[in-house]
Parts: structure tokens; sequence; C-alpha cells
């Protein structure tokens, strides 16, 4: 399978699994995201991942599967997800398994032309992001297309704009420390047991267990996400798929209840099915 299509395949697997405390998925909504839109989501995307399968520049094909990704009507489903496929899928081009090094290598090698590709995608849909630091006031995703000028004029490239939003962002932290959490994330689904399905889930928890989750601590503090964290680990501990799997599902109800998405845990997730699908360690 090619790599762009074992993406989109990703996407669909880990919307699919379930329970994920705080997510979409097969089994819950949001208030104003829900189940389709995620699935509509990923196969909008799929012309910019055929893009960045067949060479195209990492920034160019993100932009496109953003905008592809923005034609259903929910808004933003998976642009995190999709900021860490891209690269990954340019890895992978060739038929070669993907590797850490060779995804640092695609990321590394972005240009200014690239970083502003990515901030034209901010023009196709609402992202949540928090305030940056007021020496970064200029460079606010949130300002899309109108920011280039600031960013061609201090040369900075897509690698660097990642850089710039460690530590706060976990999906740009991927890319300046080698895609380790994905890379972790694969092997874990490897060594689960049960259904790709199952393990997705298990794996999204066991993720959610080890890190706060950047988008809760944007949302709605770091406190809050340390509380997710530790009840995560808690359940994680009582066995995500056995003894633990009522106190999962009710801990997943709850956080929908409160408005609380780990979505930066669930990016990672689906970066891990892609990884473990192409290394042909997971089976469907």
């Amino acid at each position: 399978m090619r790599p762009d299509r074992t993406a989109e395949l990703a996407l669909l697997l880990e919307v699919a699994g379930t329970p994920k405390p705080g997510n979409v998925d097969r089994h819950r909504d949001l208030a104003d995201l829900r189940f389709e839109h995620f699935l509509a989501g990923a196969v909008g995307a799929r012309d910019g991942l055929e893009m960045a399968a067949d060479g195209a520049p990492v920034g160019p094909a993100f932009e496109h599967a953003i905008e592809g990704m923005a034609e259903q009507d929910g808004g933003n489903t998976q642009f995190g997800a999709l900021l860490v496929l891209v690269p990954l899928v340019r890895a992978a081009r060739d038929g070669d398994v993907p590797t850490r090094s060779a995804a640092t290598a695609v990321v590394e090698g972005t240009t200014v032309a690239d970083a502003a590709a990515f901030y034209c995608a901010f023009d196709h849909v609402d992202v949540f992001v928090g305030d940056p630091p007021a020496d970064m006031e200029p460079l606010d995703v949130r300002r899309g297309s109108d920011a280039i000028p600031v960013l061609e004029e201090r040369g900075l490239t897509l690698y660097d704009v990642m850089d710039r939003s460690v530590p706060g962002d976990d999906v740009a932290r991927e890319w300046v420390r080698g895609f380790e959490r994905s890379f972790a994330a694969a092997k874990r689904l490897a060594d689960a047991e049960g259904s790709i399905l199952d393990r997705a889930a298990a794996v999204f928890l066991s993720l959610l267990a080890e890190r706060p989750d950047t988008l809760v601590a944007a949302r709605h503090g770091k406190d809050v996400a340390a509380e997710v964290t530790d009840r995560a680990s808690m359940l994680h501990e009582r066995d995500a798929l056995e003894v633990g799997r009522p106190a999962i599902e009710e801990f997943a109800d709850e956080l929908v209840d409160r408005g609380i998405n780990p979505g930066t845990t669930a990016d990672l997730t689906a970066a891990g099915l892609f990884i473990a699908l192409e290394r042909e360690t997971v089976e469907i």
C-alpha cells in the first residue's frame, strides 16, 4: 500500500478506536464535532498526503491536506495529526520503512516556503492555539498568511517554526525530537494484544498516562492537564482492556462532559498507527 493510503487508514483507525478519554471515537461525539466529521476529514486530506508520497515539499503537501480536511462541516479534525503524518509519509515515499533518521532529515530540510505554506493552512480552518510570547506575536500562526512577510524577513524555515513552538506544543516537539513518541507508540501497538482498534485505544491511554497533553494544558491549564494524566496513569496500570475497561469508559464520558479533549495524544496515536502499518508490525 502506498504511504499516503496508509496514512489515510491510520487516521480512520485512530478515530475508530474506543474508549479514548475525551476524544471523538466511534461511541462518542463532542458537542460540535462528530465521528463522521473525522471520517470525512481523513478522506479529504487524501490529495495532500498523496502529494507528500509523490515527493512534494512538506509545506504545500500539508496545506493541501488541511484544505481538503476542512471541507467537512465540523472544522478542525486532524490538523495536528497531519502535521506529524505528512513528513512521515514524505520519508516513506520511496517504499522505505519509515525511520526516525529519515523523518528527521525531511523536517530539517524544510524551507521558508514550507513555513509560508504552513501559515497558509491556518487560512483554511480555525485551530486552537495558545497566545504566543510577546517576541513571537508578529509570527502568531492565527494571523495565517498575513504573517508571511515577517516570516520571510526573518528567514525562518518550517523546522525553525516548530523549534520555537516547543515546549508548549508536543506535535512540534515530535519534529525536533526525531518523532520520539510516534515511534514509541508504534512499538507499543506492535507489542499490544487484541484487535488493532483495541490496541489503538490502549496505546492512546498509555501516551496520555506518561505525559500531560499539551492541547489540554493550553485550553484548561497545566493543573488540569496533570490531573488528566495522573488519572490516566492509574487506569493504565489497572489493565486498559480488561479490569480497568469500565472505569476507562466512565473517564472517557467524564472528559467529554467537561469539554477536555486530549487531541495531541490522538495525533501521536495516529502517527504510531501509520508507522506500525508501514512496518507491518500490526495487522487488520
